[in-house]
């Protein structure tokens, strides 16, 4: 084999997107090139012997922000034990700031940005002659309708256990300066028909969970009408064989048309990823984050109450100018709103943001590894920044999980966020730990800390015993909409 094309993957369900674009893309070369995927946590000896069993002459490594450091050593004993090996590398966490890592100074290669093109032509070169004289070389981006779709490039094991992504458009038109997104012009659509012809082709193949990673899905709502419309059929056609389909939408672009469109799915069809990141106005100006608020939350209410949605709605921590008490009124306001689930993430310093400008005015400290997540602000000091961080890990734990449904609403009372908070505190007060906590023992804290907080040992005890996670001497029942298995393991990552 010639040209190996390899990544750690954050869970074997995840498979790599951009690896199957590059090959795709690869022209005369593809026939010399294969995809080997790994997982993140094994050994690196061990991974360096499985890449280096292939005899490649290059090696493309697709390197982000939970894999950098693993990747990093991969890289570091390649070039000790196989130094005839050419190292190219790509991804977002390489793209930016490229001249301060240590993973760039080891490799031979680094293509940024954009490498449907860029890639191949550098293995070309460094094939056949000239050799390339320069180490960094700036991803083209070609038009959309030049860029072959990779889908076919999913095998029947992807399929059958793996979360397949896939992207109607590339790039976003706002400039939200925490995410890399804030670097595009805009978003560009793939050609609509050969997109949903790809799409026509996994379903027939058998893929019946589809996670779009389009940052604007309901940017253009014709072309989300027609891929919705695409889902319809298949679920009127085949009720009994459904799908799944995970979106990140706009939170405050919801036309009457695409409502109408929501309306009609089933319970266990539809995911909407929500990115409100927070509701303060002043915070969302430092950041250059444009969302009518008012609009935003009625679209959340909206889909609690009218569609079967799930939703994952996003709020971000540690934001430039946001307080503990700011972030609080938000987080209540989106639990009342009903969202199935809040992912409450700490602000990280992706590099080449722009949200680096408000470092020094509002003291923002990052911790200097990956994934570069927000110790301090002036506003929210170290050991508060950290309890912070224990909430959203207790909140998955607790609330997301969906094994504490009626227990987490008494949990959360009138004032959400400061009674959760406060059994925070004391959880971890209890356990000194934040993973690890096996369900039998996080049931029993729960009990123990609603009777604290004044309920009764019998009833404390029926309360917890009415939600999955009580019951732990008898087999678990099922939910009252059974989702489909596909839809259960995308929700279990």
């Amino acid at each position: 084999m010639t040209i190996l094309l390899s990544t750690l993957n954050a869970r074997y369900t995840h498979a790599s997107l951009g690896l199957r674009y590059l090959l795709a893309n690869m022209g005369p070369l593809a026939a010399q090139t294969s995809i080997h995927e790994f997982v993140i946590g094994a050994k690196t000896a061990d991974l360096v012997e499985r890449i280096l069993a292939h005899q490649p002459r290059i090696v493309g490594f697709g390197v982000y922000i939970w894999n950098v450091e693993e990747t990093t050593r991969i890289v570091a004993m390649l070039k000790r034990v196989a130094p005839h090996v050419t190292i190219v590398l790509g991804g977002p966490e390489v793209s930016y700031e490229t001249g301060e890592q240590e993973i760039v100074k080891l490799a031979d290669y680094v293509v940024t940005g954009w490498g449907d093109v860029t890639f191949p032509k550098l293995c070309g070169e460094i094939l056949n002659g000239p050799k390339p004289l320069m180490k960094v070389h700036a991803g083209v981006q070609p038009p959309m309708a030049e860029v072959t779709l990779p889908y076919a490039l999913y095998s029947d094991e992807d399929i059958a256990h793996r979360t397949l992504y896939v992207e109607a458009s590339r790039g976003c038109p706002f400039k939200c300066e925490f995410c890399l997104s804030s670097l595009d012009k805009t978003a560009w659509p793939f050609p609509l028909d050969a997109f949903l012809e790809q799409m026509e082709g996994l379903h027939a193949r058998g893929a019946r969970l589809f996670k779009f990673v389009d940052r604007t899905f309901n940017l253009n709502v014709k072309t989300s009408l027609r891929i919705m419309q695409f889902f319809l059929d298949k679920l009127e056609a085949n009720p009994d064989d459904p799908v799944y389909a995970h979106f990140e939408l706009v939170p405050d672009h919801l036309p009457e048309a695409l409502k109408e469109f929501i309306a009609r799915f089933p319970p266990g069809a539809l995911q909407f990823e929500i990115g409100i990141q927070s509701f303060n106005p002043e915070v969302q100006a430092l950041v250059s984050r444009r969302q009518d608020n008012a609009k935003a939350a009625d679209n959340i209410r909206w889909l609690c109450e009218q569609s079967q949605a799930h939703l994952h709605v996003d709020l971000i921590a540690g934001l430039p100018g946001e307080d503990v008490a700011s972030f609080a009124r938000g987080f209540d306001q989106l639990v009342k709103l009903g969202a199935q689930e809040i992912q409450f993430g700490i602000l990280k310093r992706l590099r080449g943001t722009p949200i680096i400008r408000h470092t020094g005015p509002f003291a923002m400290v990052y911790d200097p590894y990956p994934p570069y997540t927000v110790l301090a602000t002036n506003l929210i000091d170290f050991a508060t920044m950290q309890r912070l961080v224990r909430f959203a890990r207790y909140w998955d734990l607790v609330a997301n999980s969906g094994r504490f449904a009626n227990t987490t609403r008494v949990l959360l009372g009138e004032a959400p966020f400061d009674n959760f908070m406060a059994f925070s505190d004391w959880i971890y007060s209890r356990t000194d730990a934040t993973h690890r906590i096996a369900l039998e023992k996080l049931a029993k804290l729960v009990q123990e800390w609603l009777q604290l907080r004044g309920m009764g040992r019998l009833d404390a005890a029926a309360l917890v015993a009415s939600d999955y996670a009580g019951k732990l001497d008898t087999p678990a029942q099922a939910p009252a909409v059974a989702a489909p298995a596909r839809q259960a393991r995308h929700l279990a990552a």
